[in-house]
C-alpha cells in the first residue's frame, strides 16, 4: 500500500509538470499554441514564450484581465525570446502586460511593431509593455513609414524597455488620440533607455510624438518620466508635444541633436529635465516653446551649442490666425527655477521670424506673432567664457517680463534685459557633467509669481517651501543625481553599451585575398594592401566597418576596377562604412567608385577618403534614391577624369529629405570633373527641418563642370548648412560656382575664382511647401 502511494504521488507530480516546465504558467513552444493560450486566459493568466527564436510572428494578444489579476505574456527568460523577420505585437483588451520579449533582426510587416489596440474597436487599457527591447527593427527603405510603438486606448505604461536604431520614416513612440477612447489617456512612458537614433535626412524622425497635429486641441495627460535619451538625432525634435496637458519630468537627454518641443498644444510641465550637451556638436538643443500655458521649472541645461530652432531656449514666434498644424503664439508661458551653464546663446526669442521672407511665401506660413504674456523668473546663467549673445532677440522682447535673474558672464558686455543682474559667482562639480552654485546666490530674492508656490522641489526633489533660492537647484550641496546610472532605464537584463572588441589587421598582397579578408573581416578590422596593384573585376560589398590602407602611404597601392558598366568598385551596404586611406582607385571611365544599393537600404553608411586618388569613374559616389549617409568625407585626395562626381541629389519628392546628414570635402583636388561635381539636393519646405551640412574647405577645381546642364558647379539647392570657404576656382566653364541660399546657414568666405563664372547668394530660394 505505501509503495502504491508513493506512485501515485510520483505520478501527480510528473503529470502536474509535464505541461508546464516555467516555474509559473503555461509555457507554448509556437504561434498555434500562443494563440491557444491567449484565447483560453482568464484573469490572472501567465503565458510564457519559449526561449529561442521566434520568426514571422504576428500576436494579437486579447483579454479582460481585472487590476488585481492581470494577464501576463512573458519570456520564460527575458532577452531569449528573439521576436524576428516579419513580426509585431497587437494588445487590446484590459489590464495586459508583455514582459521580456527582444524584437531584433526583422521588420513589422504593419504600421507599427507593438501597438495598444488590434483594431478600431479593439483598443487596450490599463496595460503595459515592460522590460522589452527593440533594436534596428527597420523596414526595407528609410522611406516606408511605421511606428515601433503605437499607443491607443487609456492608462497604459511603457517602461524599463530599450529601443535603439530607428532608421526609416515616422517618430519611434507616438501617442493617437484619434477618437473618444484614447483622449484624456493618462498614458506613462517612464525609465526607458532610448538608444542612438541616428539622423533620418528629413521630417518625421522624432523619438517621441505625442498625438498630431489633426489631435493637437484635444487633452492628452500623458507622462514622459525618468527616461534617458541617448544621441537621439532622427530630427531637430526628440519629442514633439503636439496635445494638451502633458508632463516631461526628470528625464535626461543625452548628445541628442534635438529638443523637446511644445510643437503644438498647450498646458505642458517640463519640470526637473537635464540636457547635456557635446562639445563636438552644434546641434544639441534644449527647449523649444510654441503655444500657451506651458510651465518650464527646475530644468538643467549644460554644454548645449545648438542654434535657433535647437537653442537651449527657443521661445518661438507664431503665425496670426494659424491653420491647426502651424505655430501658435507664444503666451502665458513660464520659464522659472531653470539653470544653464555653458550653454551658447542660451535664451533665444523671436525664434523662426521670418517676415523677411514674405516675398516666397504665403501669409499663412509668416511667424510674425511674438511672445507675449511671458515671465522668465529665478533663472541662472553662468559662462565660463564670456558670451558676446547671452540673449539673442530675433524680434521684439516686448511681451516677455524678466524678474530676479542672475548671469555670470566672465565681464563680457552683452545686450542685456531689466530683471538679468550680472554677478560673479562660481561653481562646483556635483558630478560629470552638473554644477551647482558654489554660494546659495541668497541675496537674490525670488520673484513670487502667480502659483509660483506650487513649485514646491528643486531639481534634486528639495524642498523649495521654507529655503528657497533661484536656480534649478536650491542652494548649494544635496546628494549626487546620478544621472549617468544606465542602470536606472531600459531593462536589467541587457547590457546597452558597446562590444566593439578588439580590431584585426589583415595584410593582402593580392586580389583574391583583397576580397576574401574583406569578405571574412570582422567590424572594425583593417585590410592592409602590400601589393602595388590589385585587379578587381566585380563588386565589394561593404557591411561592416573597415579601414582599407596601404601598408606604405608614400607608395598608394592600385585598386583597378573592371567591373561592368554602372556597378560599383564598393558597394555600400546598410551599416557599411569604409576608411579608405593612401589608396589609388581607377576606374574603366563606365563604372562607379562607390554606390549604394538601389533599393533597401534599410541602414545608414558612412564613407571616409583620406590621401587617395580616384581616377577614371563614371561617378565617384552615386547615392540612389531612399540611400542615406551620416556622414561622407574627402579629405587630402584627388578626383580627376571623371564624367561625375558626389551625386547625392536622389530624393526628389520634395518632400524634405535629403541623401546625407554631414559632408566634409576638405583640403581635395577636383580635375576635369564632367558634371554633378558636388551635387547634394533637398527639396520641399519644412520649417523645422535644419539639415543638411556641406563643407568645402581648401579645395581646389579646375576644369570641371562642361557637363553641368545647369551651369552651376557645386549644386546645394535646399541645403540648410553650407559653408564654402578658402577655395580656388579655376578655369571651370559654368555659369556659377554655387549659388547658396542666404537666409538659411549658407556661407561663403576667402575663395579664389577665376575664369569659372560668379558665387551667387539668393536670400530667399523659393521651394515648394510640404504642407
Amino acid at each position: 500500500m505505501k509503495n502504491n502511494l508513493l506512485i501515485i504521488v510520483a505520478a501527480l507530480l510528473l503529470f502536474s509538470c509535464g505541461s508546464d516546465t516555467s516555474s509559473k504558467g503555461i509555457l507554448v513552444e509556437n504561434i498555434d499554441a500562443l494563440n491557444k493560450a491567449i484565447k483560453e486566459a482568464t484573469p490572472g493568466s501567465e503565458i510564457v514564450l519559449k526561449n529561442g527564436v521566434w520568426n514571422d510572428v504576428q500576436i494579437k494578444f486579447f483579454g479582460n484581465g481585472t487590476e488585481n489579476q492581470k494577464i501576463t505574456l512573458r519570456a520564460e527568460t527575458p532577452g531569449e525570446v528573439f521576436i524576428q523577420g516579419q513580426s509585431d505585437l497587437k494588445l487590446g483588451g484590459e489590464y495586459l502586460v508583455v514582459d521580456g520579449l527582444y524584437f531584433t533582426n526583422g521588420a513589422s510587416p504593419s504600421e507599427s511593431v507593438v501597438q495598444f489596440f488590434i483594431n478600431k474597436d479593439t483598443v487596450a487599457n490599463n496595460s503595459r509593455v515592460t522590460n522589452c527591447v527593440i533594436k534596428d527593427f527597420n523596414k526595407a527603405q528609410r522611406n516606408m513609414s511605421d511606428l515601433w510603438v503605437l499607443f491607443k486606448g487609456r492608462h497604459n505604461q511603457l517602461d524599463h524597455c530599450y529601443i535603439t536604431g530607428k532608421t526609416n520614416r515616422g517618430p519611434t513612440v507616438r501617442i493617437n488620440l484619434a477618437g473618444n477612447q484614447s483622449i484624456k489617456n493618462y498614458h506613462e512612458i517612464n525609465n526607458n533607455h532610448f538608444g542612438p537614433r541616428p539622423p533620418k535626412g528629413g521630417p518625421s524622425g522624432e523619438t517621441i510624438q505625442l498625438g498630431t497635429s489633426s489631435t493637437s486641441m484635444v487633452p492628452s495627460h500623458t507622462l514622459v518620466s525618468n527616461n534617458f535619451f541617448e544621441r537621439c538625432n532622427g530630427e531637430v525634435e526628440v519629442i514633439s508635444s503636439k496635445t494638451n496637458f502633458n508632463e516631461f519630468r526628470n528625464n535626461v537627454f543625452f548628445k541628442s541633436e534635438g529638443s523637446l518641443v511644445t510643437r503644438h498644444g498647450n498646458y505642458c510641465i517640463v519640470d526637473g529635465n537635464y540636457f547635456i550637451g557635446d562639445d563636438a556638436s552644434p546641434y544639441v538643443g534644449g527647449v523649444r516653446l510654441i503655444g500657451t500655458g506651458h510651465w518650464v521649472t527646475n530644468n538643467y541645461f549644460y554644454n548645449l551649442k545648438g542654434e535657433t530652432f535647437r537653442a537651449p531656449l527657443a521661445v518661438m514666434n507664431g503665425i496670426r490666425r494659424p491653420a491647426i498644424n502651424r505655430y501658435i503664439q507664444v503666451t502665458d508661458v513660464v520659464v522659472a527655477y531653470n539653470t544653464w551653464i555653458n550653454c551658447t546663446s542660451p535664451w533665444q526669442f523671436g525664434v523662426g521670424s521670418n517676415v523677411d521672407q514674405k516675398n516666397v511665401l504665403p501669409a499663412s506660413e509668416i511667424r510674425s506673432e511674438r511672445p507675449i504674456r511671458t515671465i522668465l523668473a529665478n533663472n541662472i546663467i553662468s559662462n565660463s567664457t564670456g558670451d558676446k549673445l547671452p540673449i539673442v532677440r530675433h524680434d521684439s522682447v516686448d511681451g516677455i517680463d524678466f524678474n530676479s535673474n542672475v548671469i555670470n558672464n566672465q565681464g563680457v558686455p552683452f545686450n542685456g534685459v531689466e530683471g538679468l543682474v550680472e554677478k560673479d559667482f562660481s561653481l562646483t562639480e556635483l558630478e560629470e557633467n552638473i554644477y551647482i552654485p558654489s554660494s546659495d546666490l541668497s541675496d537674490i530674492v525670488p520673484h513670487s509669481g502667480f502659483e509660483f508656490e506650487q513649485i514646491t522641489n528643486d531639481l534634486f526633489g528639495n524642498s523649495r517651501i521654507e529655503n528657497n533660492a533661484i536656480g534649478a537647484t536650491n542652494g548649494v550641496g544635496g546628494a549626487k543625481p546620478t544621472i549617468m546610472d544606465l542602470s536606472q532605464y531600459g531593462p536589467v537584463w541587457y547590457d546597452s553599451t558597446p562590444n566593439n572588441g578588439e580590431s584585426k589587421t589583415h595584410s593582402v598582397s593580392t586580389s583574391e585575398e583583397l576580397v576574401a579578408a574583406i569578405t571574412n573581416s570582422e567590424n572594425g578590422d583593417i585590410i592592409q594592401l602590400t601589393s602595388d596593384t590589385y585587379d578587381i573585376s566585380s563588386s565589394i560589398k561593404i557591411n561592416k566597418r573597415l579601414i582599407v590602407s596601404s601598408k606604405d602611404s608614400t607608395k598608394k597601392a592600385k585598386i583597378l576596377y573592371k567591373g561592368n558598366t554602372g556597378t560599383p568598385l564598393f558597394e555600400m551596404n546598410p551599416k557599411g562604412e569604409l576608411k579608405l586611406k593612401s589608396i589609388s582607385l581607377m576606374g574603366n571611365s563606365e563604372n562607379f567608385a562607390f554606390a549604394t544599393l538601389k533599393e533597401n537600404m534599410s541602414n545608414h553608411y558612412k564613407l571616409d577618403v583620406v590621401d587617395s586618388e580616384i581616377m577614371n569613374f563614371d561617378f565617384v559616389l552615386k547615392a540612389y534614391k531612399f540611400s542615406f549617409s551620416e556622414l561622407i568625407k574627402f579629405d587630402s585626395s584627388v578626383i580627376k577624369n571623371c564624367n561625375n562626381g558626389l551625386e547625392l541629389s536622389g530624393e526628389d519628392d520634395d518632400k524634405g529629405d535629403y541623401n546625407a546628414e554631414n559632408i566634409y570635402i576638405t583640403n581635395t583636388e577636383f580635375d576635369i570633373v564632367k558634371k554633378n561635381v558636388i551635387d547634394y539636393y533637398r527639396g520641399g519646405y519644412d520649417e523645422s527641418t535644419v539639415g543638411g551640412s556641406l563643407i568645402v574647405k581648401g579645395c581646389t577645381f579646375t576644369n570641371s563642370g562642361v557637363g553641368e546642364e545647369n551651369g552651376i558647379l557645386l549644386n546645394t539647392y535646399g541645403i540648410i548648412n553650407v559653408d564654402l570657404s578658402n577655395n580656388i576656382f579655376k578655369n571651370n566653364k559654368v555659369k556659377q560656382v554655387a549659388r547658396l541660399w542666404g537666409a538659411k546657414n549658407n556661407t561663403h568666405s576667402d575663395n579664389v575664382i577665376e575664369n569659372s563664372g560668379e558665387l551667387v547668394v539668393e536670400q530667399n530660394l523659393p521651394l515648394k511647401l510640404m504642407y
